[in-house]
């Protein structure tokens, strides 16, 4: 019987205002494969409430999947996943929304409800 690889990610969750937390699950490791790839099949497979953005795979163009992996600031579609095991965590500078999300619309591109009042 041929046993598949694994590896550990390890993802800080939570919601703005409250402790995070760090949550481990066990992925497929497969050489080349992206964070994205594993923040996908765990989201398929193992958690469906795992939150984290992405528009496209593998184009590095739109800038959604921008994470931390180990420390430092990069793509998830980008980032390689690692044998021996990754942390992923929200974008610090940013205000976390949730889990992975975080509010990346610079600020004079949000739009703001009038007060019609």
């Amino acid at each position: 019987m041929n046993k598949k690889k694994q590896t550990v990610v390890k993802i800080v969750r939570g919601v703005a205002d409250e402790e995070p937390y760090e949550e481990e699950f066990e992925v497929p490791y497969e050489s080349g494969a992206s964070i994205l790839d594993a923040l996908t099949w765990i989201r398929s497979h193992k958690d469906s409430s795992v939150a984290f953005r992405y528009s496209c795979v593998n184009a590095n163009a739109c800038k959604e999947c921008m994470i931390v992996v180990d420390g430092k600031v990069t793509y998830a579609c980008t980032a390689r996943l690692n044998e021996n095991g990754v942390t992923v965590g929200p974008l610090k500078n940013k205000r976390l929304i949730r889990d992975l999300v975080t509010d990346i619309v610079p600020p004079k591109e949000r739009l703001f409800s009038i007060d019609q009042t």
